[in-house]
């Protein structure tokens, strides 16, 4: 496991050694857990960027839109989709 320096104002420092010993973990355990949430939220911004722009490349068809319409009702209905299914096969 690799050891690092760094430098922080002083304030940053009182704040994290407020916080840490309040949740009673180690300075060290502080900044690797602070570290691995940024780093999952910034993998989490960029796989929502990705997203979007997969959306905006590729946006749904006139086709892809009559196909979900028709389809919703199953969402809202009593019966169930499988129902009707099985309903349908037999006759």
């Amino acid at each position: 496991m690799a050891k690092i320096a760094i430098s922080l104002p002083d304030e940053v420092l009182d704040a994290i050694e407020k916080e840490r010993t309040a949740s009673g973990i180690s300075r060290s355990e502080y900044f690797r857990r602070t570290v691995e949430e940024h780093l999952r939220r910034e993998k989490e911004k960029e796989d929502v960027a990705r997203y979007i722009q997969g959306y905006l490349e590729n946006p749904e068809t006139p086709e892809d839109l009559a196909w979900v319409e028709a389809s919703i009702h199953y969402a809202f209905d009593d019966a169930s989709w499988e129902e009707e299914f099985n309903k349908n096969e037999k006759g």
